[in-house]
């Protein structure tokens, strides 16, 4: 005897468990690499600065969507904690450029070890099916993410 089919979920409530499940995972691992509970702006402005190099303050605030005084506040509070410095800019003796200190490209470092170590130990309490299942589903999320 056939089993009547399966109908398809419903793209509403499937579209609002992923924005959930994905949010979820997102702050997790967040708070994982996240000891020191430094702010989005502050963690957006280690990231770009190690991805991107030296920046000035308006370069920063325009990648971010900030205003410069906003961003201003940012990295004074982020050259406190030693993990950014002030560099004379190279071509022009008005500007000052902010990049991150050894002590900023450690604690950037640090953080995404923290995040691996949690993501490596919470998908071991998978099943090896569950695993699978996780595996099979990351190239449809990173289709999502691209389109």
């Amino acid at each position: 005897m056939d089993s009547p089919p399966v109908p398809p979920p419903d793209l509403d409530a499937t579209v609002d468990d992923l924005t959930l499940a994905v949010g979820q995972l997102v702050r997790r691992l967040r708070a994982q690499g996240n000891p020191n509970a430094l702010s989005l702006s502050q963690l957006s402005a280690l990231a770009r600065l190690e991805q991107q190099g030296a920046m000035t303050t308006a370069d920063l605030a325009r990648a971010d969507s900030m205003k410069p005084q906003s961003m201003g506040a940012v990295l004074a509070s982020l050259e406190q904690e030693g993990l950014v410095e002030r560099r004379p800019h190279p071509t022009d003796g008005r500007q000052i450029l902010f990049a991150l200190t050894p002590h900023g490209l450690d604690e950037r470092r640090q953080r995404g070890l923290a995040k691996r170590a949690w993501l490596l130990a919470a998908m071991t309490r998978l099943s090896p099916q569950e695993r699978s299942a996780l595996v099979a589903a990351i190239p449809l999320i990173r289709q999502l993410s691209e389109g």
